[in-house]
């Protein structure tokens, strides 16, 4: 798979400058920043929820993890939960599994953003595959994604 066409076109019709990045095949976020040479702070970690059982994204930086009880207190949502991977399928049906762009205007979806995120002069995320990421300037990525901010992440370690 390469880019999804959903997202070529949306770039496209949206007149954004963009670079497509192909690495080698990587999984985790922190994996596919690295293969594609964008350090982890750069890199918008794509998380599924629903909140109130509506589907939301969130896009974090791959450094950090998606905290649901700030995203909960954020959106005034009663439940916030990590969608399963049949949502997943269900809800991205023209990306590989886990490689959904944090692009929630694409499929209906309000997309929140982690103000950490917002610190980077350009982002890259997942094009729809584990092997193409999608690089752009920020501001053009929160003006395509239509993006909330808002303090949504922790460290992916606590420390006691």
């Amino acid at each position: 798979m390469t880019i999804a066409a959903r997202i070529e076109q949306y770039l496209e019709e949206q007149g954004v400058e963009y670079e497509i990045i192909d690495h080698p095949i990587a999984f985790t976020a922190q994996e596919e920043a690295a293969a594609s040479h964008v350090p982890g702070r750069q890199w918008a970690k794509t998380v599924e929820v629903l909140l109130d059982g509506r589907p939301a994204i969130c896009a974090i930086p791959a450094t950090r993890r998606l905290d649901l009880d700030k995203l909960r207190a954020m959106t005034g949502a009663e439940t916030a939960q990590l969608a399963t991977e049949g949502e997943l399928a269900r809800l991205f049906p023209d990306c590989d599994m886990g490689a959904m762009p944090p692009i929630g205007k694409l499929y209906g979806q309000l997309t929140f953003v982690d103000e950490e995120l917002r610190e980077s002069e350009r982002v890259a995320f997942h094009a729809g595959d584990h092997r193409s990421a999608i690089e752009v300037a920020y501001p053009t990525f929160e003006r395509l994604a239509d993006a909330i901010p808002g303090d949504i992440s922790a460290p992916l370690r606590e420390t006691v």
